[in-house]
């Protein structure tokens, strides 16, 4: 929180009204950034705010694991923060099927290194077996 002005506290709908690429706010964890100046320079391209812009963005933010330097630049996007009225959408809550979809996402990534582990033993194996009859050839001889 770096910036010298002093905080802001927006509805959604107030923010919602800053969705154009030459002013765009988005949401993270209920703290407002004015992005309008890094559009041009995100690293995954102008269509990623844009597609979150007025918008909460903290799934997508999240999601996509950004760098302790990403939020060092996100920190001097700062201008305020949200003001929750009722009926705004709340802040994105992981729905009681992403936890299954998580667990077997989880089996499936278990799944991924036994089937390296098979591969690697393989390679080895393979390996081994070469080297043997290279030596049983040069034994011959």
């Amino acid at each position: 929180m770096s910036t010298s002005k002093p905080l802001v506290s927006l509805t959604y709908t107030e923010v919602s009204k800053h969705a154009a690429k030459d002013d765009v706010y988005i949401v993270i964890h209920d703290k407002i950034y004015n992005a309008t100046e890094f559009v041009d320079e995100h690293p995954g391209g102008e269509e990623v705010l844009m597609d979150v812009g007025g918008q909460d963005a903290t799934e997508a933010f999240e999601d996509v694991g950004h760098s302790d330097e990403a939020r060092e630049i996100l920190d001097k996007m700062l201008v305020g923060k949200l003001n929750r009225l009722p009926g705004d959408p709340g802040p994105p809550v992981k729905a009681h099927g992403a936890s299954t979809s998580t667990s077997s996402s989880s089996s499936s990534s278990g799944f991924g290194v036994g089937l390296y582990a098979l591969i690697v033993l393989g390679g080895a194996a393979a390996f081994g077996i070469y080297k043997y009859l290279q030596i049983s050839q040069e034994s011959k001889q």
